[in-house]
């Protein structure tokens, strides 16, 4: 019997590939409405301003050489302006749509809006699925595509999760948050969660895609036994990482640092990862919408960490990649 797609994988599931896809990376935007991470989850009153400006970091991903998955959410669905930017980008194949579910601003509204229920998996399982296709059933619709990769929104996977992507032929998951642990408010523990792609059934009928986030430093083979311990003091995260003792590194440009993602990529390479998963959500491409962009000079600081970041991806040999892709090299 297969494990739920929340329990960690069992040996010998790491998902292999093709030879000739040597190592390369994976840029997931989480495509989102706007609004206010500080205050409690609602229904209404979220913004949408940023879409326009996606036509621009889609001009600059092309000017990369990279195809970004777009993991798009109901407000974002139902967005015409979305649809015509995205809609000459999607058809050239130069970006790919994928499913990102934030419950709070998905119909069907059949429970309360908490903390708790923001986390789709934590939803009663008819609930979460009729959510997830109706959002999939309007991307579809509106964006005439058949997404293949799907991202709980606040990496929130439940238990029957893995089973509703395989009923509706999502072949890939990207919601576990490996090394990360979500369950002091209300989410779930990833922290011994591989970092590799892995299948997570037997039949290897969804494949998972971990955002990538390592350890770095004197102490980074211990990460996941100390970092957690650190982390109950917060000062001590920084110490360690000042002293070069232990840091974590997340492949995303929101808190942090292009010095940082770089230490972060050799360490990636040198476990041998084969894939290295980027994300960030795409309000922060018009300052004032998320913690990490509060002005001109942080955005000119996002644009520019992407472009030492691939710059130094290429001088590793890291190809970017796409979803296509990635299912057409992995080896059943």
């Amino acid at each position: 019997m297969d494990r739920p797609i929340t329990t960690p994988p069992k040996l010998g599931s790491a998902a292999k590939f093709s030879q000739d896809f040597g190592i390369r990376s994976l840029l997931t935007v989480d495509t989102e409405e706007e609004f206010d991470w500080e205050k409690p989850f609602q229904k209404e009153g979220h913004g949408l301003g940023h879409v326009a400006k996606l036509a621009r970091f889609q001009e600059f991903c092309e000017g990369l050489g990279v195809c970004p998955v777009y993991l798009i959410d109901w407000p974002i669905a139902t967005s015409t302006e979305a649809q015509a930017v995205l809609a000459g980008p999607l058809a050239a194949g130069k970006a790919e749509v994928g499913i990102q579910l934030h419950p709070w601003v998905n119909p069907p509204f059949d429970e309360e809006v908490t903390a708790h229920n923001s986390y789709a998996g934590n939803l009663p399982h008819e609930l979460e699925r009729k959510k997830f296709l109706n959002l999939r059933d309007t991307i579809c619709a509106n964006f005439n595509v058949e997404p293949q990769i799907y991202r709980a929104g606040r990496y929130g996977l439940g238990p029957s999760t893995g089973e509703m992507l395989k009923e509706a032929g999502v072949a890939v998951d990207s919601s576990v948050r490996a090394n990360f642990d979500y369950r002091a408010a209300g989410g779930r523990d990833y922290s011994g969660f591989p970092l590799e792609p892995y299948w997570v059934d037997d039949a290897k009928q969804l494949l998972e895609l971990p955002l990538t986030t390592v350890y770095f430093g004197i102490l980074r083979k211990q990460g996941r036994t100390l970092y957690p311990l650190l982390s109950k003091v917060p000062q001590l995260t920084g110490l360690a990482s000042k002293l070069g003792l232990l840091e974590r590194i997340s492949l995303t440009p929101e808190g942090v640092t292009a010095d940082e993602a770089l230490r972060g990529i050799d360490i990636a390479i040198d476990d041998g990862l084969p894939l290295l998963v980027l994300s960030f959500h795409s309000p922060s491409i018009v300052p004032g919408n998320t913690p990490y962009v509060h002005n001109a000079d942080d955005l000119d600081s996002l644009y520019d960490w992407w472009t030492r970041i691939y710059s130094y991806l290429d001088m590793r040999g890291v190809r970017p990649t796409t979803v296509k892709e990635v299912l057409n090299s992995v080896e059943k």
